[in-house]
């Protein structure tokens, strides 16, 4: 329907969670044969509220393993340099697959998104608890270059990793339905 519609290019995000829907891995794959979707497979990631467990996630390897089993000629397909998803393409298929592998090999030194929060705090880092008041700062009648400087230093403390599976479970973070993705 969204394709008819013309929304294009369509994205289709799927976490993968074992025990619950990696069996699927291979269905999503085949939805990409005669459709013009990238679908884009997440390793599940620690937020507040997603009982995140280790053994729950399943790597960017495994998910590939899987694929490549049925698609050994999957191909690599270039990406942007600020892309957070790794390309893929099975040959003679209209659409791609990606993985976002933000647990097992994070592209943080590479990434450039921010995200502005609905109740106005700015979030420099997915996995980080750190946040600027964007909202207070326009209550208190900042201008654009006072805006400005206030997302430049936000940025400018953004570190180049974050801190690991284990830490990032241990760390006290909104749950993700209140980041958005």
């Amino acid at each position: 329907m969204a394709l008819d519609l013309g929304f294009k290019p369509l994205k289709l995000n799927c976490v993968v969670m074992r025990g619950v829907n990696d069996d699927e891995i291979l269905d999503f794959v085949a939805l990409t044969r005669d459709r013009p979707i990238n679908v884009r497979f997440i390793e599940f990631m620690p937020f507040d509220g997603n009982v995140w467990k280790t053994k729950k996630m399943v790597s960017y390897a495994e998910m590939m393993a899987r694929i490549k089993q049925q698609h050994p000629n999957i191909a690599r397909l270039q990406d942007h340099p600020s892309d957070t998803a790794k390309n893929f393409q099975v040959p003679g298929f209209a659409g791609s697959v990606s993985v976002i592998s933000s647990m097992t090999s994070h592209f943080c030194s590479g990434c450039t998104r921010l995200r502005l929060l609905a109740d106005g705090n700015l979030k420099v880092c997915l996995f980080g608890p750190n946040e600027v008041s964007l909202k207070d700062a326009l209550r208190q009648g900042a201008t654009q270059e006072e805006l400005l400087s206030l997302i430049s230093a936000a940025v400018k403390r953004k570190k180049a990793a974050h801190a690991g599976m284990l830490e990032i479970a241990r760390t006290h973070n909104r749950p993700m339905i209140t980041i958005g993705g």
